[in-house]
């Protein structure tokens, strides 16, 4: 099982070298390589997906990824910038389905911004698409500065698309995560999330979801208008099972979802291709502020881990294991500062890790 260990920016390091010991504490065999991706590797070598990272995760069978950005690189040409790594490995291996779980743990219930009573229980699969609509389509417009920005121009708007067979693979992967969670007691629904009442790409979206939802009689389809899902999603969130929905949809809602669960820091993601080939990391940022400093969570990416082993290494025994470890930890009272209430202990970024590998 061969996996590439790429830490990134920021709170990256810190919080995926917990995660590495996590993995060390199985009883498994890896083969691993770690190499400078984001704004580290820009420092390095120039570019932020430089090509012997790229040989190293399209080898793998699957990418641990921690985050990468950093304010001071804001002024460099988009092409440079640190997030433009993860673009390209989405694009390179193919990478077109974002799972992002959000899960209210029991025992951070009272963390959500909401009420216990509307997140208790709360267990909902986002998948969103990753490799269409309007994050690529062509841009049109005046040409642009090499710092990203547009001088003087009076106009500049972007092309949204999607095709076919993007849609269809899509919607098959979400059917087939819902029968799988329905087979573990989940309700086996998708909510299929679009703006067809607007946009004509997604009257389309939502033509090919619902036919391929005809080969999928033991899961209900249901539709729902963006602006409606992300209200219903701080109204009613347990209403909802497995929702599939476009690039930009995806990205806003998933991060809303996050918020329910009591910390962004606790949400894990995994992006896969046709190949189970994935690539994991945290939902959360390079959070360049609090770098360094020891405070930061590494459960996401620990949990990324567990979604690492389960649809990538088909080793779900261990991802159990690692799931378990995490709820053991968090019963026991430990919390790092973002998940910090009263009543239960502050602990560091290493210490988080130590209580993981000891739950193990």
């Amino acid at each position: 099982m061969k996996i590439a260990i790429l830490p990134g920016d920021g709170i990256g390091t810190e919080i995926v070298a917990q995660a590495v010991r996590v993995l060390g504490a199985l009883d498994l065999r890896f083969e691993t390589e770690t190499a400078l991706v984001g704004g580290a590797a820009y420092d390095a070598h120039g570019h932020p997906l430089p090509e012997a990272t790229l040989k190293l995760a399209q080898g793998a069978d699957a990418v641990l990824f921690g985050a990468v950005g950093d304010w001071k690189y804001d002024k460099l040409e988009r092409a440079l910038r640190p997030e433009q790594a993860i673009l390209g490995l989405r694009k390179s291996l193919g990478l077109f389905a974002n799972f992002r779980p959000a899960i209210c743990y029991e025992q951070l219930t009272h963390a959500s911004s909401l009420k216990p009573e509307l997140v208790a229980g709360l267990d909902i699969l986002i998948i969103r698409e990753l490799t269409g609509d309007i994050y690529f389509g062509q841009p049109r417009g005046r040409r642009i500065a090499t710092d990203g920005h547009f001088p003087g121009a009076e106009e500049a708007f972007d092309t949204m698309r999607y095709s076919r067979p993007e849609i269809e693979r899509i919607a098959h992967v979400a059917f087939q995560a819902a029968r799988k969670r329905k087979a573990s007691g989940s309700e086996g629904r998708v909510t299929s999330v679009d703006k067809a009442n607007v946009l004509e790409t997604f009257q389309f979206w939502k033509d090919v979801v619902s036919e391929v939802g005809l080969q999928y009689p033991d899961i209900a389809l249901d539709h729902m208008y963006v602006d409606n899902a992300a209200m219903q999603l701080v109204k009613a969130p347990k209403r909802f099972d497995v929702v599939v929905t476009g690039n930009m949809f995806g990205d806003i809602l998933s991060d809303e979802a996050s918020m329910l669960t009591g910390s962004i820091g606790m949400l894990p993601s995994a992006s896969l291709n046709s190949s189970n080939q994935g690539l994991y990391e945290p939902s959360h940022g390079s959070a360049p502020d609090i770098a360094g400093k020891g405070i930061a969570n590494p459960l996401a990416t620990i949990l990324s881990a567990a979604m690492m082993l389960r649809f990538s290494l088909n080793q779900e025994a261990s991802a159990l294991r690692i799931e378990a470890a995490v709820q053991k930890v968090l019963a026991q009272g430990l919390r790092t500062a973002d998940i910090y209430s009263e009543g239960t202990t502050r602990v560091s970024t290493r210490e988080m890790g130590d209580a993981v590998v000891k739950a193990l």
